[in-house]
């Protein structure tokens, strides 16, 4: 009975699937495969679904969070996300690669990373930038890049960064809507990071979620059908104290 309600979560899944946006499948660093969390967990029965480090979300339709919810605690790890149970293992200055299970092409825009200290509530967890990427050239994004590279991205995590528990943040915001008010999309993703580091410098002055974005941000409500040459990203400054 058990497998046979499983199934039936996962079949009714899939039509989802073929029209889907995206999820975080999982990251590598250093060669070594971390599960993130596949919004499939949630058909499974209680307590039952698979460990990762990904903070699991009701995004079971793989959707976004729109610029009207910014101001709630979606915005910080996704719709309701409460947190993962696993670390990734990963050293201050490594390369952190981020696989997504697929992204469509009209969803250009900019993917943004951010890192907090690690808490269980996502409403809580407060965010530093430590990267963001956008036009690369004309109306080539980033995120037609990470087309090109198997639906993979990539970060740096900050060298000088003090060890301990962290949550990282990946982050791609849609615009193919953002010529129109509440139209942006904003896809976060939340792993839980495990750091080990000589380093001494931590985040000290980071952003709740909900103070992250505005739906008015000329980033957020941006026109990707008329000209332009750069790209105003919302959002905080970068955090650099620890690179």
């Amino acid at each position: 009975m058990r497998s046979y309600a499983i199934l039936l979560g996962l079949v009714a899944f899939l039509p989802q699937l073929t029209s889907a946006h995206g999820f975080v499948s999982g990251v590598t660093v250093d060669g070594q495969w971390t599960a993130g969390s596949d919004p499939v967990w949630y058909y499974y029965p209680s307590g039952t679904a698979p460990a990762t480090a990904g903070w699991d979300s009701l995004n079971q339709d793989l959707g976004f969070i729109e610029p009207a919810n910014f101001g709630t605690s979606d915005i910080a790890c996704h719709k309701s996300a409460k947190v993962g149970k696993n670390f990734i293992d990963v050293k201050a200055g490594d390369t952190i690669a981020f696989y997504w299970n697929t992204w469509p092409d009209s969803h250009k825009g900019p993917i943004i990373n951010y890192i907090a200290p690690y808490k269980s509530t996502a409403g809580d967890l407060q965010w530093s930038k430590i990267s963001q990427a956008s036009i690369v050239s004309g109306t080539t994004w980033v995120t037609d890049t990470l087309i090109a590279n198997n639906f993979t991205a990539s970060t740096t995590i900050p060298r000088n960064l003090k060890a301990g528990d962290y949550v990282i943040r990946h982050e791609i915001i849609a615009l193919h809507g953002g010529n129109n008010d509440n139209g942006a999309q904003a896809y976060p993703q939340c792993l839980n990071l495990r750091v080990s580091s000589s380093g001494s410098v931590a985040p000290n002055s980071g952003v709740v979620g909900t103070s992250l974005y505005k739906r008015t941000d000329p980033g957020i409500k941006f026109d990707l059908y008329t000209s332009y040459t750069t790209y105003p990203y919302p959002g905080p400054q970068l955090w650099t104290a620890a690179n």
